[in-house]
């Protein structure tokens, strides 16, 4: 096993542990023992707790970023593509991986600046899409709903029914080819 999938591995570790027992359980030890690693092999990787919340971001971050690039890149319709990807990636990709959200949640409590990544994404996509051949306030419109749905979820606060969901993703997907 290289490096790049251990460092994955203990991402996912930690995103489990603040998915499922919370942030305040987010300790090295915690992480170390979820992953199969010993201290020293978690420290190897990410110094401080703070590294670690920092990589669980930069990943969620990179990998949202290029979902949504490819996404808008292998979409033949030039209008709408990275509107279309941002709401395609959200949807239908991002809640499968409702772990690696944790991240964020951490990052706000442990260090708010370890959101820069996720920062910058949002800066770049928001530009796509109000550049994106459609109405620039409908497409932010279509992204800030689509946010909504996603942090409403991340936070437990509401979840829609599987068919309300999908004829909320219907109807902005129409608005998006209008």
């Amino acid at each position: 096993m290289n490096r790049g999938s251990r460092k994955v591995e203990i991402l996912h570790a930690a995103a489990s542990i603040v998915s499922k027992q919370g942030i305040f359980n987010l300790t090295l030890e915690a992480v170390a023992k979820e992953a199969g690693i010993s201290k020293g092999g978690l420290l190897y990787h990410f110094p401080s707790k703070e590294a670690l919340v920092e990589g669980m971001v930069e990943h969620l971050a990179d990998n949202y970023m290029a979902k949504i690039q490819n996404n808008a890149e292998s979409d033949p319709e030039e209008n709408g593509k990275w509107t279309r990807a941002f709401l395609n990636v959200t949807f239908n990709q991002t809640y499968q991986h409702k772990d690696m959200n944790a991240g964020l949640l951490a990052a706000k409590a442990v260090n708010p600046d370890l959101l820069q990544p996720i920062k910058s994404a949002y800066e770049k996509w928001q530009k796509n899409i109000e550049t994106d051949g459609i109405d620039p306030v409908k497409s932010t419109i279509i992204r800030l709903a689509t946010d909504g749905i996603w942090l409403s979820e991340l936070f437990d606060i509401y979840h829609l029914d599987a068919d309300r969901k999908q004829q909320v993703y219907d109807t902005l997907s129409d608005w998006v080819d209008d």
